[in-house]
């Protein structure tokens, strides 16, 4: 077992993420959940962009987009994605490597419904990743979309939630001299038992 005490200590590495992450939100200034989210397409090149993470579960990080974006596409090919969450005031980053499946059913529903009226009307008239002609004809939509969806739309098919589980999460701290600590927690399966590192800087 890898010698962890301090901020690195605890027996899941999720009840480590969320801590993490509470302590982030007290100081970051804007969108402490903020992920930079990478995916693979259908040739090998990879894609990376900016996600916010609506969840840490007790065994997946949980995010919401576009079904039919350039990042869903890609996780519908490989099943694969990664992320890393960094924290410039703590110093701090988190990085995860995993398998990802769906999630379009209650959970996907309830975030829908609290998120504010303009942005689930923004779901519906974005076909997201896909070429605009003008911010005009984006905002015809929005338009149209509120006239025929009303004030309560439900949340669109197309539309919801990704749930990666991880097989590798590393937690990275600044260190003087840029000595810094980190700690891998990884394992061949999502079912099996986690092995800890540390790791050099």
């Amino acid at each position: 077992m890898a010698d962890r005490s301090g901020i690195f200590a605890g027996d899941s590495p999720f009840e480590i993420a969320q801590r993490w992450l509470r302590e982030a939100k007290v100081v970051e200034p804007n969108d402490a959940n903020a992920i930079a989210l990478s995916t693979v397409d259908a040739h090998g090149l990879p894609n990376a962009r900016m996600v916010l993470l609506k969840e840490i579960e007790g065994d997946a990080f949980v995010f919401y987009t576009n079904y039919d974006s350039a990042k869903a596409r890609e996780i519908a090919t490989s099943g694969k994605a990664a992320f890393v969450m960094h924290w410039k005031s703590l110093r701090r980053q988190i990085r995860v490597r995993g398998l990802v499946t769906k999630e379009d059913g209650a959970l996907a529903d309830a975030y829908y419904a609290s998120r504010s009226l303009p942005s689930r009307l923004g779901a519906w008239a974005s076909y997201q990743s896909q070429p605009l002609k003008s911010r005009a004809s984006l905002m015809a939509e929005v338009a149209k979309v509120t006239a025929s969806k009303g004030i309560n739309p439900k949340r669109p098919d197309f539309w919801g939630g990704y749930r990666i589980a991880p097989l590798e999460i590393e937690f990275w701290a600044d260190g003087e001299f840029r000595l810094h600590d980190r700690f891998r927690w990884s394992r061949e399966a999502v079912e099996n038992a986690w092995e800890i590192q540390r790791l050099s800087p």
